[in-house]
């Protein structure tokens, strides 16, 4: 995941091109990471060393990782560990830049280092987003914003089911604290019983388009009630399984019909609010939250 918050970053700053960044993207998601990478990013060889072993490897026709333990470079434990990490979305980002000649491994290093200052990431917070574990990534957006475990509980799982139902190569960013928000098209449902919480996907409608298309396996030409439907619909399965963790913790709640608008609709309330962007192909769609308040729809 950390490739998609990295890359987005590069194309802001002009390193690449939106279409290099959705190409990358896209073909990362049957690509393996080679083993000579990620021996460099793990530390157990230097750039030289692998590209040694690169180069005998196309003499010998054998595999890296033989060779690499033959040279005395790897064991055969490290080789099996990091046979497991090929799949690393985020390595696998950075083989692709170096492969397609936009940036060096140094580079990508200098780049790395400007961007976690640029955001403020703490090394834990770099590790936490490479580790794709949502459990660990909604903590570092949320940390600034006060917000309460119920609320990142929710936020958590609505950033599950995006992996599952939605698409695994989209991005969150810090949750923000407002009491009243605007957007242009609204799908929404309230929960009452022993909380009360309102959820809803807003923005401009473009976000809530990816997320309608992914969920009802349908494409819309435009955004209209139909293309809301399928949003709640997908807004509905995020509740209804929130629901039933609670009811598990004897908390009980009901689900509410859902909430469609599709004109400008202001939001406000009298507690608290959360602004959560999500990101999905580049396409905004902000989950907002208010729980336990008075909240209307203008």
């Amino acid at each position: 995941m950390f490739g998609v918050y990295f890359g987005k970053y590069l194309e802001d700053k002009g390193i690449l091109t939106n279409e290099q960044y959705n190409t990358i993207i896209n073909d990362s998601k049957n690509a393996r990471v080679k083993l000579g990478l990620l021996a460099v990013e793990s530390g157990f060889m230097t750039e030289a060393q692998a590209d040694e072993v690169n180069m005998l490897q196309q003499m010998q026709d054998r595999r890296f990782g033989d060779i690499a333990v033959e040279k005395g470079y790897l064991t055969d434990d490290q080789v099996g560990s990091l046979l497991k990490k090929q799949g690393d979305e985020y390595l696998l980002f950075v083989q692709a830049l170096v492969e397609q000649g936009i940036l060096t491994l140094d580079q990508i290093q200098k780049e790395l280092n400007a961007y976690k200052k640029s955001e403020r990431f703490t090394a834990l917070d770099v590790e936490a987003i490479k580790s794709g574990d949502i459990d660990k990534i909604v903590p570092v957006f949320t940390k600034d914003s006060d917000v309460s475990p119920m609320v990142k509980d929710y936020i958590a799982l609505v950033a599950r089911n995006h992996v599952r139902f939605i698409n695994s190569h989209f991005r969150i960013e810090k949750v923000e604290r407002l009491n009243e928000y605007t957007a242009s098209f609204v799908a929404a449902q309230e929960l009452d019983g022993d909380y009360r919480l309102f959820t809803g996907f807003c923005g401009d409608g473009s976000g809530i388009k990816e997320i309608a298309e992914a969920y009802a396996k349908e494409e819309f030409d435009t955004v209209d009630l139909d293309v809301l439907d399928a949003a709640c619909e997908f807004l509905n399965c995020n509740n209804g399984l929130y629901a039933t963790k609670l009811g598990n913790e004897d908390v009980e709640l009901d689900m509410l019909p859902p909430v469609m608008k599709d004109s400008v609709t202001t939001i406000h309330t009298e507690g608290n609010m959360y602004r959560v962007p999500f990101y999905i192909k580049d396409k905004k769609v902000d989950l907002i939250i208010c729980i336990e308040s008075k909240w209307s729809l203008d």
